[in-house]
């Protein structure tokens, strides 16, 4: 059975619109401020990959550990909100790059792997509207394969144009020097301290059927 061109078409558009590879960049300027271009663009790429296993795992089995775990979508939303609102505050004060100035070569390599885990991966680009969008759409699958293998192949699609998104932003940041990166890493942290706050309203307007 051949796979129908308006399922992938209809799966990249919403996938690239729910996690907005562009919308994305600014936030990764902020959260690498500080980080040697290798170590960003370590981050990048290891972002990426979480964030395609994430979805990849939604597609396959999202639906059932949902129901099996008794968690709801709205559950991933006030906690991903809770926990962005972390790291913003961390960002607006500062704080991130006080721990980003230990030199050990350890510690920078943890650094790196937490923040290309949470929060970009987790809940920026695979977040709570990322996981429903992939349940929906792997449910259009009813079970066939093929159009499950089309999915995934348009999660990597999607994931790939968040790392091109990422190393573009790289080259901003370079740019803007290191004034540049303090302001727009302070005003991002406000902004992504808003966004966390709206993932907990959210999060829980839903809960309560609102």
């Amino acid at each position: 059975m051949p796979i129908p061109p308006d399922f992938i078409v209809s799966a990249l558009v919403t996938l690239l619109v729910v996690v907005d590879p562009i919308a994305l960049a600014p936030t990764y300027i902020a959260v690498t401020a500080g980080l040697p271009p290798e170590a960003r663009h370590s981050v990048g790429m290891r972002a990426s990959l979480i964030a395609a296993g994430i979805l990849t795992g939604t597609a396959l089995i999202g639906q059932w550990l949902l129901t099996v775990l008794g968690i709801t979508l709205p559950a991933f939303r006030i906690a991903g909100g809770l926990l962005l609102f972390l790291i913003a505050s961390e960002m607006v004060l500062a704080l991130r790059g006080q721990r980003q100035t230990k030199a050990a070569e350890q510690a920078l390599e943890e650094h790196v792997r937490n923040i290309a885990a949470f929060p970009l991966a987790f809940p920026l680009m695979a977040g709570p509207a990322a996981i429903t969008a992939t349940v929906l759409l792997a449910g259009q699958t009813a079970g066939q394969p093929l159009l499950l293998a089309a999915l995934i192949v348009v999660i990597g699609l999607v994931a790939l144009a968040c790392l091109c998104s990422f190393l573009l932003a790289g080259r901003i940041s370079r740019t803007l020097g290191a004034t540049g990166n303090i302001v727009v890493e302070r005003m991002l942290g406000i902004l992504l301290a808003a966004l966390a706050v709206q993932y907990v309203i959210d999060g829980v307007r839903a809960a309560l059927g609102r």
